[in-house]
């Protein structure tokens, strides 16, 4: 018995069979998390090494060579760079795809436990990072206070980034730019010589002096006590009552050489958030953890948290990549449902018919559902390349149930039963169907067998429409043969409402048809000049038209974010630093209106944030990030404000280098190119450096 006759035959258990198919849909779409891309395997790994105290040159020569020349030597490597700055060293090692990422990190870690003796006195002991996109922040808020500034540091760390951590999902809580507390000693040089002291030496008292000493154990009839001495400092003033030494007979005080002042730490990292002092609070997500579900959990949480902090305290979104993904996938999902009623709509026109017209779309729904059984099986994301792998596939599937139900109709018209016209027109077109299928799956299926980057980025569009082209002509040779037999009938009278819509589109489409034919007519007598035609119109496309088509790895997104960062000459003095940020900021602001948050960060970062020592930091640097807000709230595109924030930079001559992109740079974010100097000498590299600068910037 044939698969067409056995549908027909068991109507209940082929409409169950589908039904299956459809709820463990529904089940999946319902499970299935939302993400921007595919998840992504890292192929990355980041050394970074510290040596407080060294200059960028010292670094690269007693540190950083010392590593590449160990790591060179690790199997299945790409590529190696480094970065060499002052007190950091950072190596990136990257790797080939499909390379096992955890035995590449013991590979590593086994070279540097070689090394670890030689490396130069007081630098720290090399760590591993396995980077990926995961790594990245996929939120930035800014915190900005009043009366709290002086203890923001403290509450942020105690209040804030100690409970968002604790957050399911949550990898990474850092907090930077924030105003550090910290106790100044100013000493009166003239006492001190007068006294016979030193500054190293008061340094030295004041640490010993600062500490709570355990002091053993009691024992007192038939219980132990633990005794420790506290002398930890409770308030600076007691600094001021500190015995530093004796001279002439006498105690000499701390207040007898120096003054206390309780303050802000000096050479910190600063942030600022629309001109006012705050700090930034980044948080990364764990591996494999879902971007807009931890987002939501963020938000979630710091609505709990918002309770327990100072009133003055204020949070501000820089940065959340969520509403980009949730924005793009809604934009996906209107074209999915536009399509499906297009799709519908035109069946309907050509059919005539409501019930042919239900037959032919329920196959839409049921071969898009049993596609996302796949993503959910696999443990995939829905992401930005299978909702378009959905749009795309979802006119595809209703060819072959139309092609089966004009074949029944014809049956039918001809008088056999409904039963035998469903058996018989489906059998005569079977073949057909199926043909058309696989030369669909040899377009889509070896898309499921790249490898490499190409690979991770579109084997899910294969799969996908791969399912859904199997599933619908599963569906077109067994579910719409049976509901023809139940709900198809020979044509009969129609309405004056049926005359007045379809009698004007079928004369229509008569006429269209006998214009067609007329054509066919004219070419089939003229064989050989037709085909000269097409081939002189395939030759000439390829030699005029296509070296005219642009190419680029992603296409360019109007994201809601620009990211700035901008290096002043070595050495520029924070305060320096501070003031031409803020001239630079409210000219960009003023610039661009559209600006809703503008977070600007500069300064050296402590040596214990991994975050931001990974980035570009110093005295010197100045990063910005600046939220836009999304496309449908402003009249100009991220690239032509991305232009204006480039030309306002450009007028800074005081600017060594600028590097303005959106989206934060990443993928589907403006394109760059980036020219690689190697030499041995900076002064030479410098020097061709700026020429090659000149040379670009005077090019068109």
């Amino acid at each position: 018995m044939s698969i067409y006759r056995t549908s027909v035959e068991h109507p209940v258990t082929t409409l169950l069979l589908f039904l299956a198919f459809a709820i463990l849909g529904v089940y999946s779409l319902v499970q299935l998390p939302i993400d921007f891309f595919p998840d992504i395997e890292s192929n990355v790994i980041m050394v970074m090494s510290s040596y407080p105290g060294a200059s960028a040159e010292d670094v690269e020569t007693n540190l950083t060579k010392v590593l590449e020349n160990s790591l060179n030597s690790v199997s299945d490597l790409k590529d190696l760079s480094s970065q060499s700055k002052e007190n950091i060293s950072i190596l990136t090692l990257e790797f080939k795809y499909g390379t096992d990422i955890e035995v590449a990190t013991n590979d590593v870690r086994d070279k540097l436990d070689m090394v670890n003796s030689v490396l130069p006195d007081g630098a720290s002991v090399p760590l591993i990072f396995k980077f990926s996109a995961d790594d990245m922040p996929i939120m930035i808020m800014a915190a900005t206070a009043e009366q709290s500034v002086s203890a923001l540091d403290k509450i942020l760390d105690d209040d804030v980034a100690t409970p968002l951590a604790r957050v399911s999902g949550v990898g990474t809580v850092s907090v930077a730019g924030a105003p550090k507390r910290e106790i100044h000693v100013y000493c009166d040089p003239t006492k001190l010589e007068a006294y016979g002291l030193s500054i190293p030496t008061i340094s030295q008292i004041i640490a010993a002096e600062n500490r709570n000493i355990p002091s053993g154990n009691i024992d007192i009839g038939s219980d132990t006590y633990t005794l420790r001495v506290e002398k930890e400092f409770k308030d600076p003033s007691e600094l001021l009552d500190l015995v530093i030494g004796y001279s002439g007979g006498r105690v000499v005080y701390l207040r007898d050489v120096a003054r206390v002042s309780d303050g802000l730490e000096e050479k910190s990292q600063e942030s600022y958030t629309n001109g006012v002092r705050g700090a930034q609070v980044i948080i990364q997500k764990q591996s494999g953890a879902n971007t807009v579900q931890v987002i939501r959990n963020v938000k979630k949480a710091m609505n709990d948290i918002r309770k327990r902090l100072p009133s003055d305290i204020r949070f501000t979104t820089v940065v959340d990549n969520s509403e980009n993904i949730i924005n793009t996938l809604n934009s996906l999902k209107e074209t999915i449902a536009i399509t499906f009623f297009v799709v519908m709509l035109v069946v309907f026109l050509f059919l005539g018919r409501w019930r042919g017209t239900v037959i032919v779309v329920l196959s839409i729904p049921i071969a898009l559902l049993a596609s996302l059984m796949y993503l959910y099986a696999t443990g995939s994301t829905l992401n930005i390349v299978s909702m378009s792998a959905l749009a795309i596939a979802i006119g595809m599937v209703v060819d072959d149930a139309i092609v089966v139900l004009e074949n029944v109709s014809t049956h039918l018209a001809r008088g056999e039963k409904p039963k035998e016209a469903a058996v018989h027109g489906t059998s005569e077109v079977g073949i057909s169907v199926i043909a058309s299928t696989l030369t669909m799956l040899c377009v889509f299926l070896p898309l499921t067998m790249l490898s490499g980057f190409a690979g991770i980025m579109f084997k899910q569009l294969g799969w996908i429409v791969s399912i859904i082209m199997i599933v619908s002509t599963t569906a077109a040779l067994t579910l719409v043969p049976m509901l023809c037999s139940r709900w198809l009938r020979p044509g009969g009278s129609h309405s004056k409402v049926y005359k007045a819509l379809f009698e004007p589109f079928n004369r229509f489409i008569a006429w269209i048809s006998r214009g067609y034919a007329h054509v066919i007519r004219w070419c089939t007598g003229r064989r050989t000049i037709v085909v000269l035609t097409f081939i002189a119109a395939f030759a000439a496309s390829v030699i005029f038209l296509a070296p005219g088509v642009k190419t680029e790895f992603f296409p360019h997104s109007d994201t809601d974010r620009i990211s700035v960062n901008i290096e002043l000459p070595m050495g520029t003095a924070q305060n320096v630093t501070r003031d031409f940020n803020e001239r630079l900021t409210a000219e960009i602001r003023q610039a661009v209106p559209e600006i809703r948050v503008l977070n600007s960060t500069f300064g050296q970062a402590d040596s214990d944030n991994i975050f931001a020592s990974m980035n570009s930091n110093g005295t010197h640097v100045i990063s910005m990030n600046m939220n836009i807000g999304t496309a449908s709230t402003r009249e100009r595109t991220s690239a032509e404000i991305a232009d204006v924030v480039r030309a306002v930079v450009g007028r800074y001559p005081e600017i060594h280098r600028a590097i303005v992109s959106e989206g934060g740079g990443g993928m589907g974010g403006a394109s760059t190119i980036d020219l690689e100097i190697y030499g041995y000498s900076f002064e030479e590299t410098d020097r061709i450096a700026r020429e090659l600068r000149e040379k670009l910037l005077a090019s068109p």
